[in-house]
């Protein structure tokens, strides 16, 4: 099989000599860094995470620093997500959009302070995005990419493992809030939250020469637990509705058609640069939408083109993900629906290798 070539521009993590002690075996390209897929099979990884805990190496999930006294009116700019009742120690998850309400991103906005914020994000150069928009207006602030890679505990024992390395105190973090934790000498903020919904935390690694000592100490303090190295996994992130930037949704989608429209304020996020283009949309609403479908049949491949859906030989939307779920006993799927077609229960057809198959329009995501 072709093998990706290194170099500088395909750039190693902190955690990278962890990964591929723990025998990973595919990698893919995310924000130019290595994102690995899978360890011993994405069926056994998919099992293992809900039974027990992971560490994932997400630093590929780069950090967009926002510095100065205009950092909050940069971040408002953004995004249609009203942020003043933004409290320093919490997250959000933030759609990020351009001028014509097309989505950019959908990353973690943490703020640190008032004047201070990250944005975690998805696979885009949104650092080119941001650093364009605070020049353009003259903004005082300074955006750049800081020295801080997360790391992932995932799993139904992830608080047990990181109240071992941090204490107890790590168990009183709510969801999409985060604190600081001292490890060797060096503050992390820690945050519950992650890119499953089997529980856990991301600890924002603030210095690249601390990442394998922290990958060791979980994994020493863990062994009893059955932890291991693992990644977001495909069947699981499927099966929980989590969206995938450049997969399941792109810049030619806005955040309503994305089901994102809870997390818009458009109204009231005063300063957003496509909030007039999301005003029109908000105000006739999508013509496609994403949806949960389940597709008949053994089990499908994975999506590396888009699978046309179609209704009496009519194209009506696509499947972007999709995979054959062991708990659930068919394929789980995340597709982008006309109006027309996308209310639950609609039967469709759905193109894959080897012919048409049968998909199901769901009600809802299965976990």
């Amino acid at each position: 099989m072709p093998q990706i070539s290194p170099s500088r521009r395909l750039r190693r993590t902190p955690f990278s000599d962890g990964v591929e002690a723990a025998g990973v075996k595919g990698y893919t390209v995310y924000n130019r860094m290595l994102l690995p897929t899978v360890f011993e099979s994405v069926e056994a990884d998919y099992r293992h995470l809900k039974t027990h805990v992971q560490v994932w190496d997400v630093a590929c999930e780069r950090q967009v620093e926002l510095r100065g006294p205009d950092a909050a009116r940069l971040m408002q700019m953004l995004t249609p997500r009203d942020l003043r009742g933004m409290l320093p120690g919490q997250c959000f998850y933030v759609p990020i959009v351009d001028e014509t309400g097309g989505m950019l991103n959908d990353p973690v906005a943490v703020k640190l302070s008032e004047d201070r914020w990250w944005i975690s994000i998805a696979d885009s150069d949104l650092l080119l995005w941001v650093k364009g928009i605070a020049v353009g207006y003259r903004l005082d602030v300074l955006v750049d990419e800081p020295d801080v890679s997360p790391l992932a505990v995932q799993g139904p024992k992830a608080d047990e493992l990181m109240a071992r390395v941090f204490g107890d105190r790590v168990r009183d973090i709510r969801f999409f809030r985060f604190d600081m934790f001292e490890f060797e000498g060096r503050d992390l903020a820690i945050a519950r939250s992650g890119y499953s919904k089997q529980g856990g935390f991301e600890i924002y690694v603030e210095g690249s020469e601390i990442g394998m000592p922290l990958w060791n100490a979980l994994f020493a303090a863990g062994e009893d637990l059955q932890v291991r190295a693992g990644c977001p996994n495909l069947i699981e992130r499927i099966e929980s509705g989590l969206l995938s930037y450049g997969n399941d949704m792109t810049d030619d989608n806005t955040p309503h058609e994305c089901g994102l429209g809870k997390f818009c304020n458009t109204n009231t996020a005063i300063g957003c640069i496509g909030r007039d283009a999301l005003l029109r949309v908000a105000k006739e609403g999508p013509i496609q939408q994403i949806r949960p479908i389940a597709i008949a049949g053994d089990p499908v491949p994975g999506c590396d083109r888009p699978l046309g859906l179609y209704a009496d030989g009519k194209w009506v939307g696509q499947v972007t993900s999709a995979a054959w779920s062991p708990d659930f006993k068919t394929n789980v799927a995340i597709g982008m629906v006309r109006l027309s077609h996308w209310d639950a229960g609609t039967e469709l057809d759905i193109e894959v290798p080897g012919g048409m198959r049968r998909a199901t329009v769901q009600s809802h995501f299965w976990i």
